[in-house]
């Protein structure tokens, strides 16, 4: 008998995408099929979700969803089944999913989220008829209040349903203010500290900590890590007071979309027995960047331009990159300085240094195909799916130790070398000095072609599919079932 898990999320590839949770939850459903699971996915119906389904069924409507009429659509998401709550108060409007697209967050995101979350939970509860669940699974403050509902406020006869809460960053939690509380439709039990309450106002993703059966994070080494007031972003001690309820499960890769001996957005594909192919990726990248060709390592980074990710620390080390004879492809969006502080630094090398301002996923393809080494400087990074592809590509790693950016590169030490397991650098210390080391060995390790070659093969062969990671959560899933009256 398959275990029935409705997943709920803000986003999912390839509907609507912001960050690496999309491509998390789009890919759960097919990494999860394999070990008896079918799993329901449930976005918001932002206006490109409702025109990439179409027309669409409606099988429930709520004449008031805390204050707007709702209705649920069916779709499918590839082979799986696909809900799509259809609120246009809350999501037809420009921009995108969180804010307008002058980067600034609805004001009314706490009753649009909320929303999300009640519309959830009723369906968790069974107030759809023919829709029944085994599991109900939360990704991130956007969706937790699904959990918390079940909790403080469940569907009448609804039946006790296991829950679990994935964090996929702890740096965004949902926070309000407590004016907020008396809109939520939660009873007044609900507002403690063993509810939503926290400081004094209202928090989403303490909510779904507080009421989910289990906790996941995106790698081990981050479920460690967020028990430590550095990582815990204020809600170390309610991951301590889980104890065993929380769990590290590292993210995979859709080895179907991430293949480079497939992928139709690089000039030339490549694999394993025909790595010497590659060099024509980073020609066509040099010229798309407009970065002159040379013989030296050509470093790329994918990412949001914040200080999370570290980019402050590579403004300071561009520089000394340029120096040793790197040059530098940057893709991203982000701080506003940090932005002006890249396109300057192209201004400063040109040729040597070049950005390309927002997000182009084919362009992202091309990078990792092209590039020699993905940088990835990040002062805390629950899991990290840049790396990931680098690896698949032979695109060489060079990262902070951190959460599963420390789980999934071997650092390229003398030990992991002579024994053959090394797949990229690990630094310690997110400091200009620290990264410029780790950039002094990446250029180092790069003019030595036998030792570059064999890092980037063990890299390709390793196996980020979701193959692993998917069983996981299965038996995490029947682990709940089975505990549940």
């Amino acid at each position: 008998m398959k275990l029935r898990v409705l997943s709920v999320a803000s986003e999912a590839v390839p509907l609507v995408k912001t960050g690496g949770l999309a491509d998390v939850v789009g890919a759960l459903p097919d990494a999860l099929a394999p070990h008896g699971v079918a799993m329901t996915v449930m976005v918001p119906g932002y206006p490109a979700v409702l025109k990439a389904i179409g027309k669409a069924r409606a099988i429930h409507a709520w004449p008031s969803l805390l204050g707007e009429p709702a209705r649920l659509l069916a779709a499918r998401l590839g082979e799986h089944a696909l809900l799509v709550l259809d609120a246009p108060g809350y999501f037809a409007r420009g921009g995108g999913p969180y804010g307008d697209s002058a980067g600034h967050d609805w004001a009314d995101n706490w009753r649009r989220f909320a929303a999300f979350g009640r519309a959830a939970a009723d369906l968790a509860g069974g107030a759809v008829k023919g829709k029944r669940f085994d599991v109900l699974h939360a990704h991130d403050w956007q969706a937790a209040m699904a959990i918390a509902y079940t909790r403080f406020a469940p569907p009448p006869q609804a039946a006790p349903l296991p829950s679990v809460m994935t964090i996929h960053n702890m740096a965004f939690q949902g926070n309000f203010g407590p004016e907020t509380f008396p809109a939520l439709g939660l009873p007044d039990a609900a507002w403690s500290i063993h509810g939503v309450e926290y400081h004094g106002g209202v928090s989403f993703l303490k909510a779904g900590m507080e009421a989910a059966s289990m906790i996941t994070t995106v790698s081990p080494t981050y479920a460690a890590e967020i028990r430590d007031a550095q990582f815990g972003m204020g809600l170390e001690g309610l991951i301590l007071s889980r104890g065993d309820r929380v769990r590290g499960i590292v993210n995979g890769i859709d080895t179907a979309q991430w293949n480079p001996e497939t992928d139709p957005a690089l000039a030339t594909t490549f694999g394993l027995r025909k790595l010497d192919r590659r060099i024509r990726n980073k020609r066509a990248l040099e010229a798309e960047f407009a970065l002159e060709p040379d013989e030296g390592p050509l470093f790329i980074v994918i990412s949001r331009l914040a200080w999370q990710k570290g980019m402050d620390v590579l403004l300071e080390a561009v520089d000394h990159l340029v120096g040793i004879g790197g040059r530098l492809a940057v893709l991203g969006s982000g701080d506003a300085a940090l932005e002006a502080g890249f396109h300057a630094a192209a201004a400063r090398h040109p040729g040597r240094v070049s950005v390309r301002t927002g997000y182009d996923e084919a362009l992202s393809h091309r990078m990792q195909g092209g590039g020699d080494a993905i940088l990835v400087p990040s002062r805390f990074e629950p899991c990290g799916l840049t790396q990931l592809y680098g690896l698949a590509y032979g695109c060489v790693p060079v990262v902070a130790r951190t959460g599963g950016l420390a789980d999934t590169v071997i650092d390229a030490n003398l030990a992991a070398l002579q024994a053959g397991v090394a797949t990229g650098i690990q630094f310690d210390g997110v400091s200009a000095s620290a990264l410029c080391a780790a950039l002094s060995r990446a250029v180092a390790l790069y003019h030595r072609p036998e030792q570059w070659r064999a890092i980037q093969r063990n890299g390709m062969k390793a196996d980020f599919s979701w193959n692993r990671s998917g069983k996981a959560y299965a038996d995490l899933y029947a682990q709940l079932v089975t505990e549940t009256p």
